[in-house]
């Protein structure tokens, strides 16, 4: 017979197809059994409208047969077929979807899904073969037809014999190469593993002959093998069953089998809408942050699915970054897939769906903290950073939505506070938030700043993350009360009487406090006395928007291409004998009380936690003045 012109335009279209819309070949398999599902979902559509066919769901099935000898592979179903025309308008012209038309032709009804809608998926099998065959007989009709191609340069359409309605595929896979073995998709292995991972959830049987073994008769350790038709995939969703037919341990089971965790989640959070945007997800809150979670590897998104069939493995468009570490998927039939469904065009009804994740996982999170305060303490060790992380990226965008899901540790006791627990015990009078910052919760609670805060008896919070003090600069106050850090210049205690006081020692002994920032050379902003020291004789605070910890942090950074320094200054306590001491020295010896300055301030910096400039210098003042 005459080969036919493909009606499109022409070799490059298909080689456009074949070779740059689908990234990876094992989507041909996905696409073929997505078609067959389309073309059974058209016949059981006609068996419910008009009740004639015969036929039952039951009936229907999708077969996979490879043939290692004649290097084929034949996806067959028992679904509508295909007449003669149809086979010239369907496969005869390049994107003229059947799938479409017929879903179309149905649209104001809601029983029937039909995802095919380009027409271009069933070219996906020349990307893995040099010839495709498909057999087809229409349901009613006593006709079969062959169609034939071996790519761009036409195809063929012929009479064939086939004994049943339905359609079958037959590739020809191409030789193997060094970059691609195609033979692999003849190995039950793999064509397993494919149809679990892209269709999994076709509402008809999938089934494949596979190999298994069993005990010989009579033989206690001798097997035999034999080949058994086996259904390969699940069928029905676990998100589409009623919530009351599964069980924690299914879902448990789904969520460590599908997402390669040896531990049950945390949480699970199911949910669906309609309208808009109708979808159903399923998400998870894993227990433990993965191995690679706070690295470059690691790679967020859900799985999406369209109508049950896997379009992506992770669609980070979903989930913000704050909220990465939610595994799961998201199923919907409103999305707007390419054309080679492989990729979302970013449309509305995606952002709609974001958004409405992220307020769902917003909620749950909020429910834990408040029902399950143990559960959400061992979540927010493993994820807490990234929710801190949230607060202070994009310029606090997204700090309404995360500052009360926070936790810090602080004065009060041994388990972190929310922010709101801690402005509900604020004691009478108090109008600020305090906070300290150091490498762990015993540092900070020892740091000498925070002795005329807990003498007041104001809670502190203990920052212990990079990132802490950065995301209470971006949310400034909560609860209209703002973050005050204990080390800042312009803490300030005192009782009016007290101020005053002060104010009078300051202008006595300014001469004394100018000597020993000039003897200091520039390593501090200002040496004064302090309105906040008890016991200790000194301590850095700092002026300015960035603060010591900041300045830490910042220089820490890989990226950061030139030191920043804050505004220190040194502060001393006037109540402490070593001030009686510096004092004595200024009227006697200058000398030595510039190596008592370099020592305070040395003293001062280990305190904080920061090196030291000169630790031989150190040293060796430490000697000379036991000596």
């Amino acid at each position: 017979m005459a080969m036919k012109q493909f009606k499109a335009e022409s070799k490059r279209l298909l080689d456009l197809m074949i070779n740059s819309i689908y990234t990876h070949h094992e989507i041909f398999l996905r696409e073929l059994i997505s078609n067959a599902s389309d073309a059974i979902d058209k016949l059981y559509y006609r068996t419910l409208k008009d009740g004639d066919t015969g036929l039952n769901r039951s009936d229907f099935s999708i077969f996979i047969e490879p043939n290692k000898e004649a290097r084929t592979l034949v996806i067959r179903d028992n679904g509508c077929g295909m007449t003669k025309d149809e086979l010239e308008n369907n496969l005869g012209v390049i994107a003229k979807s059947g799938s479409l038309s017929f879903k179309n032709e149905q649209e104001k009804s809601n029983d029937i899904d039909i995802i095919g809608q380009f027409g271009v998926g069933f070219y996906a099998s020349f990307m893995v073969s040099d010839k495709v065959t498909v057999e087809s007989r229409a349901f009613g009709s006593d006709e079969a037809w062959c169609w034939t191609s071996t790519g761009a340069e036409g195809y063929t359409v012929e009479p064939c014999e086939k004994a049943e309605h339905g359609t079958t595929i037959t590739l020809h896979l191409k030789p193997d190469t060094e970059d691609e073995k195609f033979s692999d998709y003849l190995e039950e292995y793999r064509l397993r593993s494919l149809i679990k991972k892209y269709s999994d959830y076709i509402r008809y049987p999938i089934r494949m002959e596979v190999e298994k073994r069993r005990l010989k008769e009579g033989s206690e350790n001798d097997y035999e093998s034999y080949r058994e038709l086996e259904t390969i995939n699940s069928m029905v969703p676990i998100w589409k069953k009623s919530k009351s037919e599964v069980t924690d341990e299914e879902y448990n089971r789904f969520y460590q089998e599908k997402f390669f965790d040896w531990k049950a989640p945390a949480k699970v959070i199911r949910t669906s809408t309609e309208g808009t945007a109708t979808y159903e997800a399923l998400l998870f809150i894993p227990s433990a942050a993965p191995m690679d979670y706070y690295t470059k590897e690691y790679e967020k998104g859900l799985a999406l699915y369209a109508s049950g069939v896997l379009i992506m493995e992770k669609c980070p468009d979903l989930l913000p970054d704050y909220f990465s570490f939610v595994r799961g998927l998201v199923d919907s039939q409103d999305l707007s897939l390419n054309i080679s469904r492989e990729m979302l065009q970013h449309d509305r009804q995606l952002k709609l769906i974001a958004s409405r994740l992220e307020k769902k996982i917003q909620s749950e999170l909020s429910s834990m903290l408040k029902n399950d305060r143990d559960a959400y303490e061992s979540f927010f060790k493993a994820f807490g950073l990234q929710l801190k992380y949230g607060v202070y990226s994009d310029y606090g965008t997204h700090k309404d939505v995360l500052k009360d899901l926070l936790l810090f540790a602080s004065s009060n006791g041994d388990h972190p506070t929310t922010l709101a627990e801690y402005v509900s015990r604020m004691k009478e009078g108090q109008n600020e938030i305090y906070y300290a910052c150091a490498e762990t919760t015993a540092r900070a609670a020892m740091l000498p700043q925070t002795e005329a805060v807990r003498e007041k008896g104001y809670e502190i919070l203990y920052l212990t993350d990079n990132v802490d003090e950065f995301a209470l600069k971006m949310l400034m106050t909560y609860d209209e009360k703002p973050f005050k850090n204990v080390c800042a210049d312009d803490l300030d205690l005192r009782t009016d009487e007290e101020k005053k006081e002060a104010e009078q020692q300051l202008e006595e002994n300014k001469d004394l406090l100018s000597f020993l920032t000039e003897s200091l050379s520039g390593k501090v902003k200002a040496v004064t006395l302090s309105n906040r020291l008890k016991s200790h004789p000194v301590c850095l605070s700092s002026e300015g928007a960035i603060s010591i910890e900041m300045e830490k942090v910042l220089n820490a950074m890989p990226t950061t291409n030139e030191e920043v320094k804050a505004q220190r200054v040194l502060e001393i306590n006037a109540a402490h004998p070593v001030f009686k001491k510096l004092c004595a020295l200024y009227e006697s010896d200058k000398e030595t009380l510039k190596s008592y300055a370099s020592l305070l301030y040395t003293q001062a910096l280990l305190i904080e936690g920061l090196p030291i400039d000169d630790p031989v210098e150190f040293s060796n003042e430490i000697c000379k003045l036991m000596a």
